[in-house]
């Protein structure tokens, strides 16, 4: 997932200086859920230590979030596999 500012398109930047997110992202260990799913936290703040290896910061207006998938499957390829959408969390 790769996060730009919007209207300008341009790369976010941010402390942890981290532009993007992914298990090809270097140096950065992903936790997985209980049922061995990613959750993926995109906010302007942080979501807490626990969560902050799954984070990737936004600005506080809009932003694009593009999510690219490297040697699909074929149920990516052919649909029936989709990108879960983004789902707000209340007070972020």
């Amino acid at each position: 997932m790769t996060l730009y500012t919007l209207p300008d398109r341009f790369l976010y930047a941010n402390p942890l200086k981290r532009y993007s997110i992914g298990y090809r992202t270097q140096g950065l260990i992903m936790k997985r859920d209980a049922d061995g799913g990613v959750t993926l936290y995109l906010g302007h703040a942080s979501p807490g230590a626990e969560k902050e290896s799954n984070w990737l910061p936004t600005p506080e207006g809009r932003y694009s979030a593009v999510g690219r998938i490297y040697g699909p499957s074929e149920a990516a390829m052919n649909g029936t596999w989709k990108l879960p959408p983004l789902t707000p969390v209340a007070g972020q």
